[in-house]
């Protein structure tokens, strides 16, 4: 039996060529992400068995448990959820696009550009009684706008005829190191609550999230997801390099420019609502790859998948191994993704 399938929409105006086997191990990912969401759903000092949260998640759960559920513990598994899969597809398009298996968020320096205006942002509107002069409800705004601008920095920085890849890498990387020092200024410059603070943000927690987070974050999210989903053929015909991707006829320059501006948006919507949770982005793409392969119509969906699977331990992990003690999901992601990333450069340099 053929390990490819092809799928013909609106009467063969549209034609899907489709691999059986990532199919499938995409199909066993879905089931692990809602068992771990179920699981998470239920732990915590009330516990609740998976049976009761899936009738609650149905609308026929007990009044107290659906309370819990409802008003505590959905919404932040929800972002966790949903941040995950911001991270590993935004992760995944760099990766892609840069063609460097060690390209991710962090070290172009994105997430590093969110933090510094969120620190900005706090020393900015604090007053001498330390407290925010406005809303808190713009620190998202803030970070998503940080984000932005450090994508677009870092474009114009790597333009000379072009933009090529590794000289987005090393843009990017010098960029990472800037935003890292000026963030450490203002921490070490402002009060000391304010340091506490923004420290607690860059580590990258879901710790408050709310139903007014979710209302934002998920559609924006889906409409990005949606999209990384369609430009998979252009990742696809950017890893084959600059000359051939011409020669097939994409526009290699304009292309490389939209799949950055949308892994920036991606990673602006993550940091907004969950900080700066690192190496999500780095590892989620590469366990996708082994599992998958390398097509990005099936990588992007794996790596969404692993990326929510992630994020969503790290939270459950902090918030009760440490209990009645909060640890930020960022701590967890980092610790596995540090020897990790490690490892990564001992295998590419061995390739």
């Amino acid at each position: 039996m053929s390990r490819y399938r092809n799928f013909r929409l609106f009467k063969g105006k549209l034609s899907l060529l489709a691999d059986r086997k990532a199919a499938f191990i995409c199909f066993i990912l879905f089931v692990i992400t809602f068992a771990v969401f179920v699981i998470s759903t239920g732990s915590g000092e009330m516990k609740i068995d998976p049976l009761t949260v899936v009738k609650v998640l149905f609308g026929a759960g007990p009044e107290m448990e659906t309370l819990v559920i409802h008003s505590f513990r959905l919404p932040r598994i929800i972002v966790a959820l949903m941040v995950g899969i911001s991270l590993a597809v935004a992760g995944g398009i760099l990766q892609g696009m840069i063609r460097n298996p060690l390209a991710s968020p962090d070290v172009l320096g994105i997430t590093g550009g969110a933090a510094v205006c969120v620190v900005g942002f706090l020393s900015l509107f604090s007053d001498k009684n330390h407290s925010l002069t406005v809303s808190i409800a713009w620190l998202p705004l803030a970070a998503f706008i940080g984000a932005c601008v450090v994508g677009l920095l870092v474009y114009l920085l790597a333009w000379k005829n072009g933009v090529s890849p590794i000289r987005l890498v090393l843009i990017g990387i010098g960029i990472s190191a800037l935003m890292q020092a000026l963030t450490t200024l203002l921490m070490v410059t402002g009060p000391v609550y304010q340091a506490s603070q923004a420290n607690i943000w860059i580590t990258g927690t879901v710790y408050g999230s709310n139903w007014k987070n979710v209302s934002i974050l998920v559609p924006w999210a889906v409409i990005f997801f949606v999209i990384a989903i369609a430009a998979a053929k252009l990742l696809n015909l950017q890893e084959l390099g600059d000359e051939v991707a011409t020669g097939l006829g994409d526009k290699v320059q304009k292309h490389r420019f939209l799949l950055l501006m949308l892994s920036t948006a991606l990673i602006g919507i993550s940091v907004a609502f969950a900080g700066a949770i690192g190496f999500v982005g780095l590892m989620a793409p590469h366990m996708a790859r082994r599992l998958v392969g390398s097509s990005f119509g099936a990588l992007l969906p794996a790596s969404a998948l692993i990326g929510g699977i992630l994020v969503m331990l790290a939270d459950l992990v902090g918030r009760t191994l440490f209990s009645p003690l909060e640890v930020p999901a960022g701590v967890f992601t980092a610790g596995i993704g540090a020897p990790y990333f490690i490892y990564l450069l001992f295998k590419t340099r061995n390739a």
